[in-house]
């Protein structure tokens, strides 16, 4: 019997308003992080944030739209034929473009095995911590 899942995207978990799909949990991925980010045309709701705390560093695929990834600061822009890759340390935000982005976001720690964050787990509270 073949091994897969598959999602429509629609109809994966949202969390933090419905724009960040828990992607992940979803298709049972154990070995590295991925969320699917949905953001409006213009949106900064986006949460700065690094990871420091985990190492974790991140690669941002826009799947539709555009616009741009702030890393410590520095805008740089993104499309589907341009992928940003983050390293844990850095600041980061994704920025949506006119047209909005639909983002996906892949995650691991170089050379340690993935430990998925609670929040990301289906039914989990959408604040990390605080389940």
């Amino acid at each position: 019997m073949a091994d897969y899942t598959a999602r429509r995207i629609e109809e994966m978990e949202g969390t933090y308003g419905g724009f960040f799909k828990r992607a992940r949990a979803e298709l049972g991925v154990g070995s590295f992080g991925m969320a699917i980010i949905d953001l409006p045309p213009g949106s900064t709701g986006y949460p700065e944030h690094d990871h420091s705390h985990d190492d974790q560093e991140e690669v941002f695929v826009a799947l539709r739209g555009g616009g741009a990834v702030e890393v410590d600061g520095q805008r740089v822009p993104f499309d589907t034929e341009t992928l940003v890759r983050v390293g844990s340390n850095a600041r980061r935000r994704v920025l949506a473009g006119d047209e909005g982005v639909r983002v996906l976001v892949l995650g691991g720690v170089p050379g340690k095995p993935y430990q998925p964050p609670r929040f990301s787990e289906l039914g989990a509270a959408e604040t990390p911590g605080a389940d």
